[in-house]
């Protein structure tokens, strides 16, 4: 092993920081995130992976470096609303991504949730790390109050935008899955929420609406079998 490898390896002369106590922007942030985690792993239980992560609303650490800034407070990178990394060992507990404990690996899909207060540096600086440093294959932007889905795909060390199809959805390839808008009620809010389709236009479905579709299908069965006993 390296001596820089050894040395990503060693306890820090700090404590990483977990939460910096800033709440998320509106509900539909928080809901919308956690929307989005539950149909990735849908999506990858759907296609039998296990070997992957998937985070929101947490810190990633990429360097020491930055970890240290973090730690005394300074204006630092955060972390993205929702990533995906795939490949990776999956089934324990992770207060935040720090890459030199995970083998270098950083994330293969960003989704960012836009406000006012976030969208010039989630367009600019944050792109830029992401194409530069990151080198995220696919990076995802959304905008509720506009209603528009942008995706971008890295060429070389910067970004390209995806070509939406003819529903307006956007195919990710790391995924396996499209990312599109959806407007309905889930938990008990109706809103303009970014789903995931499968690749015959299907939607993914929540816990939710697995049972609600599981319940109707029970229900369905029965009157059959009340008709053929009559």
């Amino acid at each position: 092993m390296s001596q820089r490898a050894v040395a990503a390896l060693a306890p820090l002369p700090f404590e990483l920081v977990y939460d910096d106590g800033e709440p998320l922007e509106t509900e539909w942030h928080s809901l919308q995130i956690a929307l989005l985690q539950e149909l990735i792993l849908r999506a990858m239980a759907e296609r039998g992976r296990r070997d992957f992560f998937v985070g929101g609303n947490m810190f990633v650490y990429y360097s020491v470096e930055q970890a240290r800034d973090v730690a005394k407070g300074r204006p630092s990178f955060r972390g993205p609303d929702v990533f995906w990394v795939g490949g990776v060992e999956s089934g324990h507990l992770r207060k935040a991504w720090v890459a030199w404990e995970e083998g270098g690996r950083l994330p293969d899909v960003i989704v960012e949730l836009l406000s006012p207060s976030t969208a010039q540096s989630d367009r600019n600086e944050k792109k830029d790390l992401y194409a530069q440093v990151f080198r995220t294959p696919e990076y995802y932007l959304v905008d509720p109050e506009a209603g528009k889905l942008e995706g971008f795909g890295l060429v070389g060390r910067s970004y390209r935008p995806l070509v939406p199809d003819a529903q307006s959805r956007l195919w990710s390839t790391q995924l396996g899955v499209s990312l599109g808008f959806w407007h309905g009620d889930w938990r008990r809010n109706e809103a303009l929420w970014v789903r995931l389709f499968r690749p015959d236009g299907s939607m993914v479905p929540t816990s939710e609406e697995r049972a609600e579709a599981a319940e109707a299908e029970i229900a369905r069965l029965r009157a059959l079998l009340a008709e053929s006993e009559q």
